[in-house]
């Protein structure tokens, strides 16, 4: 059933796949005041030409942790690997809809008490997604073609981020809408005017030298776009 939507909460998600990997749980622990989520890019060199980190890498850095793991498979065979990342601490699962069967790995994210994310690649159209706006907790539109750190952003995919937040506030959908790639203090401000809340920034957090402070200004950034659409006529 569809529930009434609420206000989306404006969110930072830091990727760990632009940190230093040899030094991660303090990369971490430098992030750590300044966000409640932490994004965990998963890549298998079969989706996406990269690979990264598993189930392992996970319960270790959940022992120096207790932020919220939002959990991004870039993996051809998910429903494989969904209960072995939720034993090792991750709190939500994030599929691509390319690599099809979505209502079976939405149903097995669900037994599993995963919070549930579907994504799409930048050239996925909309209509991939609709079907399942309200079965899912979150919608990840990428911005970038997925595999690699520190690429530019796609502003064509933000007329698909708008399409899923219009269809979803029509329908009833609490959804947060997530973006990933490219994403800085400048092109946040288009991402929440199209409707996104959740934003995932790798290099722009962990390639500066004051990673909170970086985080503070996307989501100052954010916060103003959002004041300053509330504020135009519709």
């Amino acid at each position: 059933m569809p529930v009434s939507p609420s206000a989306p909460v404006m969110r930072v998600a830091p990727s760990i796949l632009s940190a230093d990997f040899g030094r991660l749980s303090e990369a971490i622990d430098q992030v750590s005041s300044g966000t409640d989520w932490l994004h965990v890019d998963v890549m298998d060199g079969h989706f996406v030409p990269n690979l990264s980190i598993g189930p392992p890498v996970v319960a270790s850095l959940r022992k120096h942790s207790d932020l919220f793991f939002d959990t991004h498979l870039m993996i051809t065979d998910p429903a494989r690997y969904l209960e072995p990342f939720r034993d090792a601490g991750a709190d939500g699962c994030t599929v691509h809809v390319e690599v099809g069967e979505t209502e079976a790995l939405v149903g097995q994210m669900r037994d599993l008490g995963l919070r549930v994310g579907l994504a799409a690649n930048p050239d996925t159209p909309f209509e991939a997604l609709e079907p399942y706006l309200g079965l899912v907790d979150l919608v990840l539109c990428m911005t970038v073609f997925p595999g690699f750190g520190g690429q530019s952003f796609m502003a064509e995919v933000m007329p698909k981020v708008a399409q899923v937040r219009h269809a979803a506030a029509a329908a009833g959908f609490s959804l947060d809408i997530e973006v990933d790639g490219g994403i800085d203090e400048c092109t946040v401000v288009s991402a929440v005017r199209s409707g996104a809340n959740v934003f995932v920034a790798g290099s722009a957090v962990f390639g500066r030298e004051d990673p909170v402070s970086a985080m503070g200004s996307i989501l100052a950034a954010a916060v103003g776009a959002e004041a300053a659409s509330e504020g135009q006529p519709s």
